[in-house]
């Protein structure tokens, strides 16, 4: 039972939660685009907001991208620069930097929305969950680093890299590179695979939607004061 688990749970549920979460997430922004947004509560009360946002934001973005380039790197194209053993200790290094300027940036904005009145009593239950969501799976995935630090020869990262690559090239037997592995890892794992399930019906997709195209335009915004008429 406990194997056929482990199969379902990480050879079977990622494809589950891809599959979901694209095909929900273009029926929501072809039929519901009013509900595509942050709903940011900045305009409520600004304290706290621009610090915790900043911290959190810019350590969510390393974090993902650096999974992603981390675990979907085949060992040929690293090897050419630094052992796997070398990237484990980047890994963890960056990873627990980045991981803990989000914790910081994520408890201001976890206190603010459950103790600022104003915020309180306009926050939708999903935002919450949410928050405590992505809460534990940053916890989970700074524990991580003492597991890892256990194995500095790079073979835990390998294991996870292997099981991602598999999944993404539609490879059998991705769960069996992990099926050893500290639970540690299968929890940050199973986690990060149902946020990517839930992704489509939270605010998350406004992350989608970033506006990449003003860091490249070529004109600029025309701002007028409300000076005396001449």
């Amino acid at each position: 039972m406990a194997d056929y688990l482990h199969q379902f749970i990480f050879g079977i549920y990622p494809y589950i939660a891809i599959m979901i979460m694209v095909g929900v997430t273009i029926a929501r922004y072809d039929r519901d685009q009013y509900t595509w947004k942050a709903d940011s509560s900045q305009l409520l009360r600004s304290k706290g907001m621009r610090v915790g946002s900043n911290l959190f934001h810019i350590g969510i973005i390393f974090l993902f991208f650096g999974h992603l380039v981390g675990l979907l790197t085949p060992e040929s194209v690293y090897h050419v620069v630094m052992t796997a053993g070398a990237k484990q200790i980047l890994a963890m290094v960056s990873g627990g930097f980045f991981g803990v300027l989000c914790f910081i940036g994520l408890s201001m904005l976890l206190y603010r929305r459950l103790f600022d009145p104003r915020i309180r009593a306009t926050s939708r239950f999903s935002d919450i969950a949410l928050l405590f969501i992505l809460y534990i799976q940053l916890i989970l995935g700074l524990v991580t680093i003492p597991y890892s630090a256990q194995h500095l020869d790079g073979s835990s990262m390998i294991a996870l890299a292997n099981w991602a690559q598999h999944i993404v090239t539609f490879q059998p037997g991705a769960a069996d590179f992990i099926v050893n592995e500290a639970w540690v890892f299968k929890a940050h794992l199973f986690l990060g695979l149902t946020i990517f399930l839930i992704f489509p019906f939270t605010r998350l997709v406004h992350m989608l939607s970033a506006p990449v195209k003003y860091l490249f335009r070529t004109g600029y915004q025309i701002v007028r004061g409300r000076g005396r008429a001449q």
